[in-house]
């Protein structure tokens, strides 16, 4: 459930498709995010989810899975 929210937000703001979007996908080297795109995706994910991402976590997010992974850990 919580990827499908995650690759639905992204499909949204980065103009994809469902099936190119993966746990494994890497969010700028696959989907081609640039640091805006981040920005938004943060935000998005902090209303959609009712949380607060730490700006230092934000580093730490690579893929798909690394953000369904933060969601799940700090819901």
């Amino acid at each position: 459930m919580v990827f499908e929210k995650v690759r639905d937000i992204l499909c949204d703001q980065l103009d994809l498709e469902q099936d190119e979007v993966t746990m494994t996908s890497n969010i700028v080297e696959n989907l081609g995010a640039d640091s805006l795109d981040m920005v938004d995706l943060v935000m998005s994910i902090e209303d959609e989810f009712e949380l607060e991402v730490a700006d230092e976590d934000i580093e730490g997010i690579k893929t798909v899975g690394d953000i369904v992974r933060y969601i799940e850990e700090n819901k």
